[in-house]
């Protein structure tokens, strides 16, 4: 089911993204339909924004931020009804895990950053497991994507999406380390989707 007020918001996010700071989408055929989880690396607070747009209007994703962008007055409140969710960093917050799991069984998309805040170029980071967990317990695929770390403004940044598929585990249920194995594959996909994107 569309979402009313990310219908509404999305013209003037595209608009707004179109001028000042257009993108190029790469592969964005790869992006399935259904449930998925798209992650992506994560060098600038418009990183959403150019991922959003790349992937068109018709395709609506929940996206993952952080709980004080919830706090803004009136963009917070327009934010989660749009469906972004809210999640507070360096703890684990069940409530905002209980509803990516619940969106996903939905069978809707969900954006998130596994790198779990932004990194600069060239900075070595660690992927942190959450989206090996989304997917690993819902049946929805990881979906890699690169955004162009470099941006300019009235410069296109490109977005390049990579091939879905669905992270393998031994046993019933993966274990610790099989989420922390699964996000780094996960990271070291998204960063060589980095040659599409020159």
């Amino acid at each position: 089911m569309r979402n009313k007020v990310y219908s509404l918001l999305y013209p003037i996010i595209w608009i707004f993204m179109r001028i000042l700071h257009p993108w190029r989408a790469v592969g964005a055929d790869n992006i399935p339909e259904g449930a998925a989880v798209i992650c992506g690396n994560h060098t600038t607070l418009g990183d959403p924004l150019y991922v959003v747009c790349a992937m068109g209007g018709k395709r609506q994703t929940h996206v993952m931020a952080k709980a004080e962008v919830m706090k803004w007055p009136v963009i917070g409140f327009l934010l989660k009804k749009a469906g972004i969710i809210g999640v507070n960093r360096g703890k684990s917050d069940m409530a905002a895990a209980k509803e990516c799991l619940r969106v996903l069984k939905k069978g809707e998309k969900l954006l998130m950053f596994p790198e779990g805040t932004r990194v600069k170029e060239g900075k070595v980071s660690e992927a942190q497991t959450g989206a090996a967990m989304f997917a690993t317990r819902t049946g929805a695929p990881l979906v890699p994507v690169y955004i162009q770390p470099k941006k300019r403004r009235f410069r296109k940044t490109t977005v390049v999406f990579g091939q879905p598929y669905y992270p393998a585990f031994e046993g019933r249920k993966p274990s610790a380390d099989d989420y922390q194995r699964i996000a780094d594959d996960l990271l070291v996909r998204v960063r060589a989707l980095g040659e599409q994107a020159e």
